[in-house]
């Protein structure tokens, strides 16, 4: 729009088919990519959305590509036309439209890691709009002497002040990656918030800053009839309507998909079945929907969902390593073993296929490559309490005990609440006869996950520590967790016996 005000174009069908070409193709592009579809249909049915059959979708995608190819036609009449009659439209709009539109779609539809597409977009609309936003500052602080301050330094006619605006933009973008970095959380929350809150005042302001119709926005463009405003057709005050749309394009939306969501029962995998479902042709949904049936226990049919999706999409690592990692649990280790090094291949400094290819290793007997595989996993994601906790497992198992409990231990900085690290943590110091270490382990465990195994192992360490009554309460538990617990009751009736000769009183 603003490429078409500057050659005095300012006619409402234009100004409307350029909305609608933008709308249909962008929106298109989305509903057409059955990446960015699996991810808009998760949070449809999380927020309880109804079931959408497949034929529907299917139908809606036709009618919406049908629509964008009609508009399409329209505009390009439109653009001729007003060729046609001397009023010509901005050549440099109509190539505009072409290249955000076309690229838009490669992103969505053609990059096979929706992230870095998503990414793609970004950087070449931040450029074009960032740019914007430069030539519009320095038109303002040129002519408005009310301007003064930092805005009124930054956008000053100077060479280095754009490399300062540049650096500006650098140092917002790396919030997010030193925030992840961060230790503090309240300093994490902060940033979160200030990134998350600046977002959507960007999204929101966007909604009505850059119209054109605006004599001042017109002004500080340097458009034609900059001086003229544009007549009201509004019959309700400009506060009053403005409030109604955020009342209709945000607060009922918003409302709606948090009350579905919060009330939502629906299982993730009945949910994932769903999406795969009408999203038959995405690797991606049958992806999310395998590792949904994984994480259910259910192995046969996590397989199956995975070698779906490396049918579609068969350089797709991540599935290969979660496909391997179902194997290597079925006990299908020379398979398991194939797929995580296929992962291996497309990504060698993973740390979490390393991991898992270790565990394959060992499986297989294969015990000196399996350590070399946990410590290359440990050294590759030094961050990553998993992979930790997993090495430390391979050591406890090996006997290695002096070796496996730095491990337990880095695992626990990471992952704090990880209740199986603690556990393990309290048996190796167990073994080497740190008592008290291991009661505060069991502990923290029976806090986060109370099993009997937990309470029974607590107990031993209370009669270690010759605290007979606290071991007899925690057999007692573990027996109440587990009644067919024969370990529990042995170790009771030993207590009970002991706390009898010793005059104490059982509890």
């Amino acid at each position: 729009r603003i490429y078409d005000a500057k050659t005095g174009s300012f006619a409402t069908l234009t100004r409307r088919l350029d909305f609608a070409t933008c709308a249909t193709w962008f929106a298109a592009a989305v509903l057409l990519s059955s990446q960015r579809m699996t991810d808009t249909l998760e949070t449809y049915y999380a927020s309880g959305g109804p079931f959408i059959p497949p034929w529907l979708l299917h139908n809606a995608q036709q009618v919406m590509l049908a629509g964008a190819v009609a508009v399409s036609v329209l505009f390009l009449f439109n653009f001729s036309r007003m060729w046609a009659e001397g009023k010509r439209p901005n050549p440099v709009k109509l190539a505009l439209l072409v290249t955000s539109i076309a690229f838009w779609w490669y992103c969505n539809n053609a990059v096979t890691n929706i992230l870095a597409g998503i990414a793609l977009f970004e950087v070449f609309h931040d450029v074009q709009y960032l740019s914007l936003v430069w030539i519009y500052n320095r038109s303002r602080v040129e002519k408005d002497r009310s301007i003064g301050g930092f805005m009124r330094f930054v956008f000053r006619r100077s060479g280095s002040l754009i490399g300062l605006y540049i650096g500006l933009v650098f140092a917002y973008g790396s919030l997010a990656y030193f925030n992840s970095r961060l230790e503090v959380e309240t300093i994490k929350r902060v940033l979160t918030g200030v990134v998350a809150a600046s977002g959507l005042l960007h999204f929101y302001y966007d909604g009505f800053i850059w119209k054109v119709r605006d004599r001042s926005t017109r002004e500080h463009l340097g458009l034609a009839a900059g001086n003229v405003s544009a007549a009201s057709r509004e019959f309700l005050p400009s506060w009053l309507l403005h409030g109604l749309k955020w009342v209709a394009v945000f607060v009922i939306p918003l409302s709606a998909l948090w009350i579905g969501q919060t009330r939502s029962k629906m299982p993730e995998t009945e949910r994932d079945a769903w999406i795969a479902s009408d999203l038959s042709n995405s690797s991606r949904a049958h992806w999310k929907y395998g590792f949904a049936l994984y994480k259910a226990d259910r192995l046969e049919e996590a397989a199956e969902q995975y070698r779906m999706a490396l049918r579609l999409n068969p350089n797709e690592k991540e599935v290969h390593y979660h496909l391997g990692q179902v194997l290597v649990a079925q006990s299908q280790l020379s398979e398991g073993r194939s797929e995580l090094e296929q992962a291996l291949r497309s990504d060698p400094r993973n740390g979490a296929f390393h991991s898992e290819y270790g565990y394959a290793l060992e499986r297989l007997g294969q015990k000196d490559e399996a350590g070399t595989e946990y410590a290359t996993a440990a050294r590759l994601a030094p961050k990553s309490g998993v992979v930790h906790y997993d090495y430390a497992m391979f050591l406890f198992r090996e006997g290695k005990i002096d070796q496996s409990i730095p491990e337990f231990q880095a695992a626990l900085k990471h992952s704090p609440n990880h209740p199986e690290a603690h556990y393990h943590l309290g048996r190796a110091l167990f073994v080497k006869g740190d008592f008290e270490g291991a009661k505060v382990h069991y502990l923290e465990t029976a806090r986060l996950d109370p099993k009997a195994p937990v309470h029974n192992g607590l107990g031993v360490v209370y009669i270690r520590l010759g605290q007979t009554s606290e071991a007899i309460a925690q057999f007692k538990e573990a027996l109440r967790l587990r009644p067919d617990d024969a370990d529990a009751a042995e170790n009771l009736r030993f207590a009970v016996a002991r706390g009898t000769q010793g005059g104490s009183t059982p509890r």
